[in-house]
């Protein structure tokens, strides 16, 4: 019987910690991929500001070359963005595509 309730208990604490630390880790992966994005946007929106990008889409590859970002690195892969991906500005919001 002691084995039984000691087997429930533990596997109840197991599942509750597994699905915390998952929240847990996911939360900051987001929250971490939106600093990132807002850096890239925040790049592109001064090069906008101070009308070297002309278009409405610019790339990270055209903001590297005029110094408004450096290179960017996606936090959760650690892998760099590609050069190709660009920031969108539609109606004063701003959408960064990969």
């Amino acid at each position: 019987m002691k084995k039984i309730l000691l087997i429930t208990l533990l596997t109840i604490v197991l599942l509750i910690t597994s699905v915390t630390t998952y929240k847990v880790i996911k939360t900051h992966n987001e929250t971490l991929l939106i600093v990132s994005e807002k850096r890239i946007i925040e790049g592109a929106k001064k090069c906008w500001n101070e009308k070297k990008c002309e278009k409405n889409q610019v790339t990270l590859k055209e903001l590297y070359a005029l110094g408004y970002l450096e290179k960017e690195v996606n936090p959760v892969t650690k892998e760099f963005y590609s050069e190709e991906s660009f920031i969108e500005e539609e109606n004063y919001s701003f959408v960064v595509l990969n």
